[in-house]
């Protein structure tokens, strides 16, 4: 069933003369700090494509696939807070403003501006953030560092935890993209 969502996914922005570089192995994590905890929760399995000629961005992020330090809290996250049944996927889709910017075609590192709708927990909003892109020989990297509240998303915490999880959650967003294969 995962598989199959992320060929659609995949397959939706797939097109035979753009340049496209995509990962099926990127890394979306976030953490909350409280002065009761700290919570981490880390995912490597978050599929990604960027069209290179237009500066288009897409994830999709498998709500289960988030791996925390204590089984509790991942238990707790996917059935109380992110519903994952009701809820499997986030996703995102949106543009590098200042796509001018960036030379595809030169090795180096290029501030960037992303802008576009998140989806979580049913969801969607605008957010823009800022990140980086290193264009390398075979690759290019794209890194982003920005922060959401729950309470945005209708992600309701009970008030029995509400001190161990923080308002504002920071997001680190790591994806190495290879270049689609044209057949």
């Amino acid at each position: 069933m995962k598989y199959i969502f992320i060929l659609t996914f995949i397959s939706a922005f797939l097109t035979t003369n753009a340049q496209k570089f995509m990962t099926k192995n990127g890394y979306i994590g976030f953490y909350s700090h409280t002065p009761v905890e700290d919570i981490k929760a880390d995912n490597n399995q978050v599929a990604s494509i960027l069209d290179i000629s237009t500066g288009e961005i897409a994830f999709q992020v498998l709500i289960k696939s988030f791996q925390f330090e204590k089984a509790l809290m991942q238990e707790h996250f996917n059935e109380n807070y992110l519903e994952s049944e009701k809820f499997p996927r986030s996703t995102f889709s949106g543009k590098i403003t200042n796509f001018s910017d960036v030379n595809f075609s030169k090795p180096g590192k290029y501030e960037v501006t992303v802008e576009g709708d998140l989806l979580i927990h049913g969801v969607t909003k605008k957010i823009s953030t800022k990140g980086s892109v290193e264009i390398a020989e075979n690759s290019i990297i794209a890194t982003s560092k920005f922060n959401i509240q729950p309470e945005d998303y209708n992600i309701n915490i009970p008030a029995v935890v509400r001190n161990n999880i923080a308002k504002i959650i920071a997001v680190t967003v790591n994806m190495k993209y290879a270049p689609v294969e044209k057949k």
